[in-house]
């Protein structure tokens, strides 16, 4: 195993950190205009600091830890949720030579792990608060972030199975002469909807349902724990994009341009497509959100892990 550059591991973080940061600003200016309104505009040219003044009131807020709060796990829920955003970067391939542990064999699973791990952060948070709203919007997340994984996992077996490797590396340069979104688009549909669940993202955003819970998980934090959980639903939203780009859509290849400004371009047009679901659909019910998930993904999910088996098969034969 190569060793791994101190300050890439240094860098990176702060540069997801700094990317989640900004992307708050790409976020209300695009909302702005699909919307026909104002985004920022005053803090800086097209008020591009507005992010930044944003980060130093957050900062510089009272941190709160309310006397009824379980202070320990309190404080360590947003941690968890930070770290496993963080975490899951280092597996993927920025372009061929570049990803902070090298060619990781199980980075695929790696990266399912740390997603996995982040319920940990927002079933704390509920329980941590003792409060009915938090409590609640933890049970909510926990049963949607759990349930989507299973539909997430399932979706990818089919790009496992044609790349016949868990390696993210193996799996883009499997993509040299086809994008795995057009054999895999069933795969590539649950694992997108998966996805907008696992980041609490509109109209997904349920267990933060402002009009019945308050703010869900995190109604009682303040400050910069409160900014933590924050940054990271940022941060989860370039990872998803990031995951989508590599396993879907050819990852850092692409003609005449520098690899790395190709995974940027595919990255950033997830991004924007994120956003722009935000600003178009409605929240559903949660009874909604599960039948989705349970009676219409899971079955598209085996059904594309059946056809592709079979089509891999009959190829095998003939």
């Amino acid at each position: 195993m190569s060793q791994i550059p101190f300050l890439a591991i240094v860098l990176t973080p702060l540069v997801i950190l700094a990317l989640a940061t900004l992307l708050t600003w790409v976020e209300r200016r695009l909302l702005g205009l699909w919307q026909d309104r104002h985004g920022p505009n005053r803090v800086g040219p097209g008020g591009l600091f507005q992010a930044v003044a944003d980060g130093i009131k957050i900062l510089f807020k009272q941190d709160w830890i309310p006397p009824f709060a379980d202070k320990a796990i309190f404080v360590l829920a947003p941690t968890i949720g930070m770290m496993t955003v963080l975490l899951s970067f280092a597996a993927i391939p920025f372009t061929a030579w570049s990803s902070i542990v090298g060619t990781l064999n199980v980075g695929l699973l790696f990266i399912l792990g740390m997603m996995g791990l982040g319920v940990y952060a927002v079933v704390l948070a509920g329980w941590a608060s003792n409060s009915k709203y938090a409590l609640l919007g933890s049970m909510r997340a926990a049963a949607q972030m759990i349930s989507y994984e299973v539909f997430m996992g399932l979706s990818l077996l089919g790009v496992v199975m044609i790349a016949g490797s868990f390696n993210l590396h193996d799996i883009v340069m499997a993509q040299t002469r086809c994008w795995f979104i057009f054999p895999q688009c069933l795969g590539f549909l649950v694992f997108l909807l998966a996805g907008i669940a696992e980041t609490h993202r509109l109209p997904f955003d349920l267990p933060e349902g402002e009009n019945e819970l308050g703010a869900g998980f995190h109604t009682e934090y303040s400050g910069m724990k409160f900014g933590m959980f924050f940054i990271a639903e940022y941060a989860g939203i370039i990872l998803i994009s990031s995951l989508v780009t590599t396993l879907y859509l050819g990852g850092w290849q692409g003609p005449l341009l520098p690899a790395a400004l190709w995974f940027l371009l595919k990255t950033t047009s997830v991004v924007i497509f994120f956003i722009l679901l935000r600003a178009a659909l409605p929240r559903p019910r949660y009874d909604q959100l599960m039948a989705l998930g349970w009676k219409i993904l899971l079955p598209l999910s085996l059904l594309n892990v059946t056809a592709t088996g079979t089509v891999l098969m009959l190829r095998a034969a003939g």
